[in-house]
């Protein structure tokens, strides 16, 4: 029980940190949409990283990503997805460095998540691959984001 209300409380402060960061972070593909959120892991409580391996750290973040099916009725349900994925700066001499995703579950609500290190104020660019449909290509996923760290 404490277990399930910790990771709650995990997926929401995910989703309510996310929010200003950028208004509807989700895209569509074939009916399904794919949401992503990356934030500093320093945000996250004690008890959930601790219970789910996440080191907290002024310059390491979190990509969260989960993928939702678009039902006839208008309704939505959480669907497992593979993600492969990379994340690098925008300048011509940056690297990209690849993500190693793992999945978090809370009840029938699955979600990929990789922690990765931030570099400050540089503009990161991923580039991710997401597979909710064994028998379809991956749905292309870029985004941009910029990471502060809090002193």
């Amino acid at each position: 029980m404490t277990r399930r209300l910790l990771y709650g409380l995990f997926l929401g402060g995910l989703a309510l940190l996310a929010g200003p960061l950028a208004a509807q972070q989700f895209e569509r593909h074939d009916g399904y949409q794919i949401h992503y959120s990356a934030v500093n892991t320093s945000f996250l409580p004690e008890a959930v990283a601790r219970e789910h391996g996440i080191q907290r750290s002024q310059v390491m973040a979190l990509l969260n990503v989960s993928v939702l099916e678009e039902l006839e009725d208008g309704t939505t349900r959480a669907v497992p997805a593979t993600v492969n994925g990379s994340v690098g700066g925008l300048s011509s001499t940056s690297e990209s460095v690849p993500l190693s995703f793992r999945t978090l579950r809370s009840g029938d609500t699955p979600s990929q998540v990789a922690v990765f290190r931030i570099h400050e104020d540089e503009p990161m660019r991923f580039d991710l691959e997401v597979r909710h449909d064994r028998n379809a290509a991956p749905a292309q996923v870029s985004f941009i984001q910029r990471f502060y760290i809090d002193r």
